[in-house]
């Protein structure tokens, strides 16, 4: 081999590539370097929904094609092409949780436990003074249901801690299918709107409880005494005691609300229609007409087989527009929100507000325009319904808006 030969540069190998390697793997590591300056020091409090991340995964997306494009060896070229199919994955996986707007934070992505999350144990101690309002994960016992419930979850605001301890309204969250108590917190924020609410309210806001409906993450019970548990039984009896026995807030009727998202608010409106002495008021978050065992209004005849034993009577008694015809609720209050993209929802509101009025009640709602079936059109009906609702509840709050949208 001549000199010359010699000193050629081989096939493989790519000076320009190599650089862009270099400047790409440079501006991740400057990308996360400031996540984490803007989140405190606090790696799981890494924002992932903003701009940013969008962009350290494109450059990660590009470091890890242009190592396959360098690799020379084959185990390289595998595990360059490993990682390229990885950060495709996460890119994808951004991409919807950024769509429904669920996970905020690298801690929730992860399964890390929210931050101002403590024991119940704690939770309850005499001399606890955390400062704002915190979460705890909590196993509720089960005596008239049997209920195979997964853990509550559990906030209690500032003014819990005072001495003497308060009696508070209390607001019953109900999550959706596939979903977990914790999508309350994680996509719903619901903590982090209570505690704003209790900041103008010297440190006022109602207790927080969110129950498991289903039982796990994709079961379906719409809240009902069915095939996959007793759901209701566990609600309403089940609930309701251990709260009261645990937190000593103030007694279920007028100040004590249900609210859901997706399925939990088809359950929250169908819960408080059922059980008008325990629920005061409810929200309704992008709920169905009624109990479905499908994602549409559709399907009456698999719902009653599936949910209801083949019972329409039993589906009838469950049904909020038959409900709604047949009884009277002067008392009760309850909020409607869904997004005008929210087809099956939206058509539900469409004809239970009207019901609802007609039947008496006190009823605001919200129509979201464009939003879809995601957790910034729930977390927001959350945060907007708050004072209205805890103002029914006894806190007293100025003004509170009631739209009739």
């Amino acid at each position: 081999m001549s000199g010359s030969d010699r000193h050629q540069p081989r096939r493989h190998d790519h000076p320009l590539l190599r650089a862009a390697l270099i400047a790409l793997v440079v501006a991740a590591a400057l990308f996360a370097l400031s996540a984490v300056v803007q989140a405190d020091g606090l790696v799981l409090q890494v924002q992932i929904t903003q701009t940013w991340f969008a962009a350290l995964l494109g450059a990660l997306v590009l470091v890890a094609l242009v190592a396959l494009l360098l690799s020379r060896r084959r185990v390289a070229r595998v595990s360059a092409g490993l990682g390229l199919v990885v950060t495709l994955l996460l890119v994808v996986a951004a991409a919807v949780n950024v769509h429904f707007d669920y996970y905020r934070t690298l801690g929730q992505a992860v399964g890390a436990p929210p931050s101002d999350q403590v024991t119940l144990e704690a939770m309850l101690r005499e001399d606890a003074d955390p400062g704002p309002g915190v979460v705890a994960p909590v196993t509720i016992p089960t005596p008239s249901s049997g209920f195979a419930a997964r853990p509550a979850m559990i906030y209690v605001p500032q003014a819990f801690f005072a001495k003497p301890r308060p009696q508070l309204p209390v607001i019953v969250l109900l999550h959706g299918t596939p979903g977990t108590p914790q999508d309350w917190i994680d996509g719903g924020r619901a903590d982090q709107t209570a505690d704003a609410f209790a900041d103008a309210h010297g440190g006022v806001a109602p207790i927080l409880v969110m129950p498991d409906v289903n039982g796990s993450t994709t079961a379906d019970t719409e809240c009902v005494d069915g095939p996959a548990g007793n759901a209701e039984t566990y609600l309403t009896r089940d609930v309701p005691d251990f709260v009261l026995s645990t937190f000593t807030p103030r007694p279920p009727g007028s100040a004590w609300a249900v609210a859901g998202l997706s399925e939990g608010g088809s359950c929250a409106v169908m819960l408080a229609l059922r059980h008008p002495t325990m629920f005061h008021t409810f929200g309704d978050y992008a709920g169905l007409e009624g109990p479905r065992s499908g994602d549409t209004n559709a399907g009456v005849a698999d719902t009653v087989a599936q949910l209801f034993a083949g019972s329409q009577q039993a589906f009838d008694a469950h049904e909020p527009a038959t409900i709604l015809r047949s009884t009277r609720f002067p008392a009760l209050g309850g909020w409607f929100e869904v997004g005008t993209a929210d087809v099956d929802p939206a058509q539900a509101q469409a004809g239970l507000v009207p019901a609802a009025r007609a039947a008496g009640i006190a009823t605001c709602s919200v129509l979201v325009p464009g939003g879809g079936h995601t957790f910034d059109v729930f977390a927001a009906a959350f945060e907007g319904s708050l004072p209205w609702m805890a103002s029914r509840l006894g806190i007293p709050t100025t003004a509170p808006a009631c739209p009739q949208q």
